[in-house]
């Protein structure tokens, strides 16, 4: 568990593999870490927002940031067309995107908006702290099938977010872990807003802002990473 007034630490400690970097050079990710969440179920403010994302979808137009993440699927074996990031999981519901609840359903409105891959966590279930690896293989990554809990593993040379405790998202930005998944009764999260060329590192900076001001949090801390070096901290 992170301590409520290491954000600093939390921050300087995400990793980002060199081999992730190699992979894809054009690679940023903006971090959040955000305390005095307001959870809580879906409201009709969240709906809104959802509501208002979807509208934004034309599904006959091209999405260049899209296509990127499916080329970086593809570099690490992944195969797009059955293996979906979740930008893309989300433009395919389209005007029906679905409300979990108040924090999941600002951040996916917000990844909708701004055309980018979104990722929330429970700060409090993290083990140590996040980065960005190829996997070696075998590595644990526990979620839910048929209603029941199971546990999967990493494929070799697989792109995932990981703790110390497992993987927490699997294939780059495809699918989270139920241990550190955001609920109603999240106070401290992380957020992971990752982009590519062509996207500008002005636009995922705007988005992260948009994130921000949506959540209002009590307290907030964001570190800009590119490639293998820092960019920014604030």
């Amino acid at each position: 568990m992170v301590h409520p007034n290491d954000y600093g630490a939390t921050l300087d400690g995400i990793r980002l593999d060199p081999a992730v970097a190699a992979l894809r050079p054009d690679f940023a990710v903006l971090v959040i870490v955000a305390d005095g969440l307001r959870g809580g179920p879906s409201d009709a403010r969240t709906e809104r927002l959802l509501a208002e994302a979807g509208r934004t979808v034309e599904h006959q137009a091209p999405e260049p940031h899209v296509e990127a993440w499916r080329e970086a699927y593809r570099a690490f074996g992944a195969k797009p067309s059955r293996t979906r990031n979740s930008l893309e999981a989300l433009l395919r519901r389209g005007a029906g995107l679905p409300s979990v609840n108040r924090l999941v359903d600002i951040y996916n409105a917000v990844s909708v908006r701004y055309r980018l891959p979104v990722g929330g966590e429970d700060l409090d279930s993290y083990v140590g702290s996040p980065r960005l690896v190829r996997a070696a293989g075998g590595e644990p990554f526990d979620t839910v099938s048929g209603g029941t809990p199971v546990t999967e593993h990493a494929d070799p040379g697989e792109v995932v977010w990981r703790d110390d405790a497992g993987v927490t998202c699997r294939r780059w930005n495809h699918r989270q872990c139920v241990r550190t998944r955001l609920h109603e009764d999240s106070r401290r999260g992380l957020f992971l807003l990752e982009r590519l060329d062509p996207m500008p590192l002005a636009d995922l900076r705007a988005a992260g802002d948009e994130l921000i001001r949506l959540l209002d949090p009590a307290t907030v801390a964001t570190r800009l990473i590119a490639a293998e070096k820092t960019v920014e901290v604030s």
